[in-house]
This record gives C-alpha cells, structure tokens and sequence, in this order.
C-alpha cells in the first residue's frame, strides 16, 4: 500500500512559477539568487541568520519605527533591511548561481527578449 502524501509539491511548484511570473523577472532573479546564497554551504551560518533576519524584519508586521504615525521615516527600517539584505546576497553570489538562476528563469520565462538599445 502506498502511502499518502502529506504535502503536494506540484501544486506548490504551480503557485511558486505562477507568482514568479507575476513579479516579473528581475525579481525573481533576485529572490532566485537569494535562495542560492541562503542553500550555499559557502555563505556562512552567521550570513544567513543576519539575510534570514533582515527579510523577516521586512516580512512580519513587526517595526521599530511605526509608518502609521511617521509615514515617511517608518518607511527607513524597511528600506535598511532590504539594503543590508541586498548587500549580503550580492557578496555570496558566485558565477554558478548566477547561472543557475539563470537557466531557471529561461524555463519559468521562456518568451524573455532582453532589452537591446540599439545605436542610431
């Protein structure tokens, strides 16, 4: 007898390339390249508790600085978290990531034309 699965992956790897669709795929590069550093054995621990912080910071309603009362400067904490996140991907990410993220996105973005300027 088979047993049940708890959990459907197909349906979770559904929504995951649907939302990745809908934000695009600049952001999902970046999110991609993110998840890369995060599952590296390279990045250190202590990398990865400060990335895995700074995103939760953003994500949960927590904050230090309410927007509600001070709608521009509760907006800073925000805009810190997500800088020092950036900055911790970016220095985590190696070539091979890049062309992981890369090969997945021409999978989940299949009709991608890059821009080109073109001189004139």
């Amino acid at each position: 007898m088979k047993k049940e699965q708890l959990f459907n992956y197909d349906l979770l790897w559904r929504r995951i390339v649907d939302g990745a669709r809908r934000l695009g795929r600049e952001t999902t590069r970046q999110l991609l390249l993110t998840y890369y550093v995060m599952t590296s054995r390279s990045t250190p621990r202590s990398e990865k508790l400060l990335l895995a912080s700074a995103i939760a910071y953003v994500v949960l309603p927590i904050d230090l600085i309410s927007a509600r009362r001070l709608p521009v400067i509760g907006w800073i904490d925000e805009v810190v978290s997500l800088t020092v996140a950036y900055r911790k991907v970016r220095a985590h990410v190696t070539p091979e990531m890049e062309q992981k993220a890369e090969a997945q996105l021409d999978k989940w973005f299949p009709d991608y034309v890059p821009y080109v300027e073109i001189e004139g």
